[in-house]
């Protein structure tokens, strides 16, 4: 059985026993928060236990590293989107020790990418019409940085409603000890 087969399967038993009646909730978020955080493994439960939030509590975005790199993208529209029609009313990024962006190397994803299948031509066209791969494809070089870079570039956001904290933190992924690292309260 394949891997979309065993979803299908647990999900009839799911459906038919009513396993979920114990995760309804609203679209809105019960802590009127938004959260940006990596898309680890590690961090699908030990996150949301590591800070007390149940199914309802907030709205979580993930993405390689916790980054928003495009000011305009689709993760900054998803913040946005829950600060003006989901009725959050903060902000927190949340990365975490041990990340694979620290270490991304865009060189040996694009072999990887090769090896894969991708063909040299269309690297080649994409550099040409302006992509730089190698720059889309970084990662960070400290996580706390990174943090720091993503709160920043949210708090600058000329959408951002006034007066909403946009906080950070780093997560230990073995642990799910926390680290403040920027206090929105304070600023």
């Amino acid at each position: 059985m394949n891997h979309i087969q065993a979803i299908l399967e647990h999900n009839k038993e799911f459906v038919a026993n009513k396993e979920y009646e114990v995760y309804r909730t609203g679209k809105f978020p019960n802590k009127r928060m938004v959260i940006i955080t990596c898309m680890d493994t590690r961090l699908v439960e030990l996150l949301p236990r590591a800070m007390n939030l149940r199914n309802g509590d907030v709205k979580v975005i993930k993405n390689a590293g916790a980054i928003i790199s495009q000011p305009f993208g689709s993760v900054m529209r998803s913040v946005l989107v829950a600060l003006y029609e989901l009725e959050a009313d903060e902000v927190l990024v949340v990365g975490h020790h041990e990340c694979g962006m620290a270490a991304l190397n865009s060189d040996v994803m694009v072999q990887h990418m090769l090896e894969r299948g991708i063909d040299q031509k269309v690297l080649d066209t994409l550099e040409n019409s302006g992509i730089k791969l190698k720059k889309w494809l970084r990662g960070f070089d400290n996580v706390e940085e990174g943090v720091k870079s993503t709160v920043e570039i949210i708090k600058n956001h000329p959408l951002l409603p006034p007066q909403v904290p946009v906080h950070g933190m780093i997560i230990h992924p073995e642990t799910g000890e926390l680290d403040l690292v920027v206090d929105g309260y304070e600023n």
